[in-house]
């Protein structure tokens, strides 16, 4: 790997383009490395965690809006259109409006796969636009092929394409903070997906160059999103990277271009919107000719709810058996990283996460409750942990009110470990009984993270998807999706269009019109 410095350049100061952060990614796509064979497994554990949870939300009413408006966006003649969970293969969409909708249904549960570092992502989401990408170019056959004299994009170039979106991701969330300047990190992910899609169509670095600059001009949002009363929003906004991500790519191939530098200029980036014009970070990167490995340092999640809250909830089953009557609870306070203090803790300061009105998407990131939950009922469920009625519970509400976070420095410091022997996202709980009594105990990882209890592998990764789609996707159709991506290294362009799921009953729409 080369550590880039990456620092912001003076008005006046002259600096060669591959000086800039966007053309070192850049350089990285468009490397025509080898995919390793267990980068190769992990990429199709993905694709099967994201049509799993994708699944599951097929009637949500965000997910059913999404939907509705891809519909409404058919393929450009001479394309094959992209295809949408709970559509028909034969039903075609514009590609960014398919990734539109996909990415909304992958998101929406907050089910799928995370990387924690300096900031936070969720490296899944590149795969809804990657993907839309390879069905769009299936059967098309432009004079030349694609890019410099490419043949369609197959799975094997689907899989290269995966890894790269990954490996930028994890770069740069690893190398540059968002969340300290309120940024959404949706910010890596434009960059990140315009990336994979370069490497996919075997893109020159220039094209890549100004897509990667453009999707980052242009996805870089505070947020709010993730604060206060959330909306669906929340899943909408990783949907919308990856959307523009496509549009960046479609018009870095016209040979138009973006501002520049867009992370490095006075008025860029870093200079205006973090750090400031004397910010220095480092961005990590392989070498010419070295595997992209990132997707092995992400891990999914066993429970639909944010990361941070993975291995609590772990924690939580286990202790509500030991503590039994929870009315002789007088408080418990949970002893965790900085991370998990402020954005899903008390730490917030926000009141709507101890509201048993809150909306799903708030109580998603609000450990009180989460914690509570898991506590009673010794499981977390996708579905029934956050039903009004559960989170309005009084016996619920009271336990809730009783639980608050604080920071621990030693949480902290173990969150940003770069030795994966330390790093953790747990932290120790503290219940304390109104006898005076107190019952200590602590967890490092979720029991599914590669280092806990019970490491997910192809086996985990197959049961969660047969969960999440039973009662929604016909076991036949299940088989099938499973066989066609356990196979996707060697899949033809013309079968990538089967890297989708049919339910077996008509879904809702949305119930409402909008323009289109």
């Amino acid at each position: 790997m080369i550590e880039h410095q990456v620092r912001v350049f003076g008005s006046g100061e002259q600096v060669a383009r591959s000086a800039e952060l966007a053309w070192k990614l850049a350089d990285v796509a468009a490397d025509p490395v080898a995919v390793p064979a267990d980068v190769t497994e992990m990429v199709i554990n993905r694709v099967i965690d994201n049509a799993g949870v994708a699944a599951a939300s097929l009637n949500h009413g965000p997910v059913a809006a999404a939907r509705d408006q891809a519909l409404r966006h058919a393929p450009a003649p001479g394309r094959a259109g992209a295809t949408v969970f709970g559509l028909a293969a034969s039903t075609r969409i514009s590609p960014e409006w398919a990734a539109w909708a996909n990415g909304v249904a992958v998101r929406e549960l907050d089910f799928h796969d995370t990387y924690l570092a300096a900031d936070y992502s969720h490296p899944g989401d590149n795969i809804p636009p990657i993907l839309a990408v390879a069905q769009q170019f299936a059967t098309w056959q432009p004079p030349g092929g694609h890019g410099p004299g490419k043949q369609p994009p197959g799975g094997r170039e689907l899989v290269r394409a995966l890894a790269t979106g990954y490996e930028i991701q994890v770069a740069l969330v690893r190398g540059i903070c968002l969340h300290a300047h309120r940024i959404d990190h949706i910010a890596h992910l434009g960059p990140s997906a315009a990336a994979g899609i370069g490497t996919l169509l075997g893109l020159p670095v220039e094209a890549i160059y100004q897509a990667i600059g453009q999707a980052l001009h242009t996805t870089t949002t505070t947020r709010q999103s993730r604060k206060g009363t959330i909306s669906s929003w929340k899943a909408y906004a990783p949907a919308f990277a990856g959307k523009i991500a496509i549009e960046a790519v479609d018009r870095a191939l016209r040979g138009q271009g973006a501002p520049a530098p867009v992370y490095e200029g006075a008025d860029g980036v870093i200079a205006q919107l973090l750090d400031g014009p004397h910010a220095t970070y480092v961005v990590s990167l392989p070498a010419a000719g070295e595997p992209r490995r990132g997707i092995l340092d992400t891990y999914t999640k066993e429970h639909s709810a944010e990361y941070q809250s993975q291995a609590l909830i772990d924690l939580a089953r286990r202790l509500g058996p030991a503590i039994g009557d929870f009315t002789r609870v007088a408080s418990i306070v949970l002893h965790t990283s900085h991370h998990t203090h402020v954005v899903i803790g008390s730490g917030a300061g926000d009141p709507q996460k101890y509201d048993p009105y809150a909306t799903r998407e708030t109580l998603d990131h609000s450990i009180p409750y989460i914690f509570a939950v898991a506590l009673q009922d010794g499981d977390w469920h996708h579905e029934r942990s956050y039903a009004p009625v559960r989170a309005s519970r009084p016996d619920t509400v009271e336990l809730w009110q009783k639980i608050s976070t604080v920071e621990d420095a030693e949480w902290t410091r173990r969150y940003h470990s770069s030795d994966p022997a330390e790093k953790a996202f747990g932290g120790r709980v503290v219940v304390s009984f109104t006898d005076g009594s107190t019952l200590i105990d602590e967890i490092a990882v979720a029991d599914a993270h590669p280092l806990g209890a019970r490491p997910f592998a192809r086996t985990e990764y197959v049961a969660k998807f047969r969960r999440l789609t039973e009662g929604v996707i016909p076991a036949a159709e299940q088989d099938r999706f499973l066989d066609v991506a356990t196979r996707l290294p060697d899949l033809r362009p013309d079968e990538l269009a089967g890297l989708t799921l049919t339910p077996a009953l008509p879904l809702t729409a949305s119930g409402t019109d909008g323009i289109f």
